[in-house]
C-alpha cells in the first residue's frame, strides 16, 4: 500500500512537472498566433427592427452569410483564431427585450461554429457610435453611470455564457478601443472602468482569458498608462491597436473625421512612385480640400496635409513611425514583466475602398503594408489579427458580394 501511495504521488508529481513546461508560469490559458477580425455588420439593421427574429438572429449577423466551410478556408490559409466582434447595443436596447436570452445563445453558438472549424475565437464586444436610429453607443456607456452599469452587467452575463467553454479555445475581450482619456486634460479614468468590467467578468467565468486594453482607441500610449500589477490575475492577454500612419490607411474614410475624407491616391510608401507623381496627387488633394472644405477649415486642413507629410517623405522616417508604438508596448512590457506571448495586435490594417468613393487603394499597398506590420508584431513575439473580413478594409469580402483583391490574403498564406 504505501509503495502504491509512492508511485502515485511520483506520477503525481511527473504529471505537474509536465503541465509547468506545457504552460508557462503566469501564461493566459488561452493563447493564438495569427488572427483576422470577423464582420461586424453586413446589412446594419436599424434599432427599430432589432426586436424582430428575423432582422437580428442570427447574431453576430456574419453568420447568414458565412458557413463552416468559409471558416475552414480562413484556418487552411493560415490563421489559427479569429477575433469576432459583437456589438453590445443590442443587448442594451429595449426592442430585444424579448430576444435576450437567444441574442447571448446566439454568440455562444457563433463562437462554437468559429471553434467547429478548427479555429480559436476571441469575443470581443464591440461599441460603435450611437446614431443611424442607433440609441446607445460609446459616448453613453463611458459617460452615463447607469448605461455604464447596464453594459457591466453585459460583460457579466457574456462572461457567464462563455464560462464553460474550453479557456484554450474561447476568450473574451471587455471592450474595443474605448473612447476615454483622449483630451488634452490628462484623465486616466480607463483603468478604474476597466477593472470594474474585469471584476464582473471574472466573477463570472473564473477560467475564462479576458483581452484588456489601454484607453483611448485601445492605442499603445494608452496602454502604457496602464499598471498591470493592479490586475491580480495571470489569465490575461493585453491587446493594442494601431493604424500608423493614419493617413495613408484610412484613406477615403468618411467617419474618420473631417480631413480624411479628402484624401485618395497617395501610395504606401510615399517613395513607391516617382516625386513628380506624389506631387501631382498631392495637389489633388489641396483642390479638393479648396473646392469642398468648410472655408473656416480649409488654411487649417492643408497645412496638416503638408505636416503629416512630412513626418514620413522618406522611408526611414516612415519605419521610424510604425515601429513607434510596438517600441512603447515593448518598453511597457518589460517595465512591468508582461511576457510577449500575452500581448496581441488586435486591430491593423489598411483601407480598400470607403463604401461609395470610387477609389479603390492598389491591392500591392495593401499588401506591402500588412506584410510589414506582421512583421513588426511578430518580430516582438505578439499574436495579431488583420482588420478586416470584408467591408472597407476587407481583406476576403469587399462590398455587394464582391470579392477582395486577393494580395493580402496570399501574403498570410506565404507565412506558413
Amino acid at each position: 500500500m504505501a509503495l502504491l501511495g509512492t508511485m502515485i504521488k511520483t506520477l503525481m508529481a511527473a504529471l505537474l512537472a509536465f503541465a509547468a513546461l506545457a504552460l508557462p508560469a503566469g501564461a493566459a490559458t488561452f493563447s493564438m498566433k495569427r488572427g483576422l477580425n470577423l464582420d461586424q455588420w453586413v446589412t446594419w439593421p436599424t434599432e427599430d427592427r432589432w426586436g424582430d427574429r428575423q432582422a437580428i438572429l442570427p447574431y453576430p449577423e456574419w453568420r447568414k452569410f458565412l458557413n463552416e466551410d468559409d471558416l475552414k478556408a480562413l484556418k487552411d490559409a493560415g490563421f489559427d483564431f479569429l477575433r469576432m466582434p459583437v456589438d453590445p447595443a443590442p443587448f442594451l436596447s429595449d426592442q430585444t427585450a424579448a430576444l435576450r436570452d437567444d441574442l447571448y445563445g446566439s454568440v455562444l453558438d457563433s463562437a462554437r461554429m468559429v471553434n467547429r472549424a478548427g479555429l480559436k475565437v476571441i469575443v470581443d464586444l464591440h461599441l460603435i457610435p450611437a446614431g443611424g436610429n442607433r440609441k446607445i453607443g460609446m459616448s453613453d456607456v463611458m459617460h452615463d453611470p447607469a448605461v455604464f452599469d447596464a453594459y457591466t452587467e453585459l460583460v457579466r452575463k457574456m462572461a457567464r455564457t462563455l464560462a464553460k467553454e474550453d479557456p484554450k479555445l474561447v476568450a473574451l475581450e471587455l471592450m474595443n478601443e474605448p473612447l476615454v482619456d483622449c483630451d488634452a486634460s490628462g484623465t486616466n479614468l480607463w483603468p478604474d472602468l476597466q477593472k470594474r468590467l474585469f471584476a464582473a467578468a471574472r466573477a463570472a467565468a473564473t477560467r475564462l482569458t479576458l483581452v484588456l486594453s489601454g484607453g483611448c482607441y485601445s492605442n499603445a500610449e494608452s496602454l502604457a498608462k496602464i499598471d498591470p500589477r493592479t490586475i491580480a490575475d495571470d489569465n490575461v492577454i493585453w491587446t493594442f491597436h494601431s493604424y500608423d500612419p493614419f493617413l495613408l490607411t484610412h484613406q477615403g474614410a468618411s467617419w474618420a473625421g473631417d480631413f480624411i475624407p479628402y484624401v485618395s491616391g497617395l501610395p504606401y510608401p510615399l517613395t513607391a512612385v516617382p516625386k513628380t507623381q506624389l506631387d501631382m496627387t498631392l495637389d489633388t488633394i489641396r483642390d479638393r480640400i479648396k473646392a469642398e472644405a468648410p472655408w473656416a477649415r480649409r488654411s487649417g486642413l492643408l497645412a496638416y496635409l503638408d505636416e503629416q507629410v512630412a513626418t514620413m517623405d522618406s522611408l526611414e522616417k516612415l519605419l521610424g513611425l510604425m515601429d513607434a508604438p510596438f517600441a512603447t508596448v515593448d518598453a511597457w512590457a518589460k517595465a512591468n514583466d508582461v511576457k510577449p506571448r500575452d500581448i496581441t495586435l488586435g486591430e491593423f490594417g489598411m483601407i480598400r475602398q470607403e463604401y461609395g468613393n470610387g477609389f479603390v487603394m492598389p491591392a500591392a499597398y495593401r499588401a506591402a503594408y500588412v506584410r510589414d506590420m506582421i512583421a513588426r508584431a511578430e518580430a516582438h513575439g505578439f499574436s495579431w489579427s488583420v482588420w478586416s473580413y470584408g467591408g472597407a478594409f476587407g481583406v476576403v469580402d469587399a462590398f455587394d458580394g464582391e470579392k477582395a483583391e486577393p494580395d493580402v490574403m496570399n501574403a498570410i498564406r506565404a507565412l506558413r
